[in-house]
């Protein structure tokens, strides 16, 4: 999952984006509203996580812009106003979730996590794909009821798989999805996370469309 971090708190920022990534995703970070409009504008991203005080302006009118000019990007706002005065603004405008700071950093993994699923279309943590059993909220597989150790790059890539059944993936949307802008990208990294899964999981459950990308089995 790719993810734009919104947030001007250095030591904060910094936490949250190491948190992100051990977790598998890529985190594009800005610390202005002006240079996530045009981050925005240069990639497609998974989720937004926004801070509401911002040098150059407030969150929630940046938020309520997005979903005017019809982004359905999913957003959770992180923020230190606490007041219910403010959770309801935030979640008027547009937000999926809101989390207050300080905060858990395993908190922030779930959260995002949650409405990863929502927006996948399956809000039900358990799928079952053949003699695999994966839990979304427990970021676990196992195969024919033995555990299967992933990685976290390998499970980033094998989630974006899950969230899209039967969805052909091209090597570059792949590459977005696990990669920030300023991330080297080895030229057969795809290649090589899809083989060691193929290794791990089975070597059916990713087909390959030859010249096009990958899809996840159906079944």
């Amino acid at each position: 999952m790719r993810v734009l971090l919104i947030e001007d708190d250095t030591v904060l920022g910094a936490a949250v984006r190491d948190q992100i990534s051990a977790d598998g995703h890529s985190v594009d970070w800005v610390t202005r509203l002006d240079a996530a409009h045009d981050t925005l504008a240069a990639g497609i991203f998974d989720l937004i996580l926004l801070d509401l005080m911002l040098p150059d302006g407030r969150g929630v009118p940046f938020l309520k812009r997005l979903r005017a000019g019809g982004a359905t990007t999913p957003v959770m706002i992180l923020t230190a106003l606490d007041q219910v005065s403010d959770r309801i603004e935030g979640l008027k405008a547009g937000a999926d979730d809101y989390l207050v700071k300080p905060f858990d950093l395993d908190e922030l993994s779930a959260r995002i996590g949650s409405v990863a699923r929502r927006y996948a279309g399956n809000p039900n943590p358990v799928v079952t794909i053949g003699e695999l059993e994966i839990d979304l909220a427990a970021r676990t597989v196992s195969r024919a009821g033995t555990a299967v150790s992933l990685t976290a790059r390998e499970w980033a890539l094998f989630e974006t798989f899950v969230q899209r059944p039967g969805q052909l993936l091209s090597k570059a949307q792949l590459e977005e999805r696990l990669y920030s802008f300023d991330e080297c990208v080895e030229s057969n990294a795809i290649e090589a996370h899809v083989s060691r899964l193929r290794k791990k999981l089975g070597r059916s459950v990713i087909e390959t469309e030859r010249g096009l990308g990958y899809r996840l089995k159906r079944s």
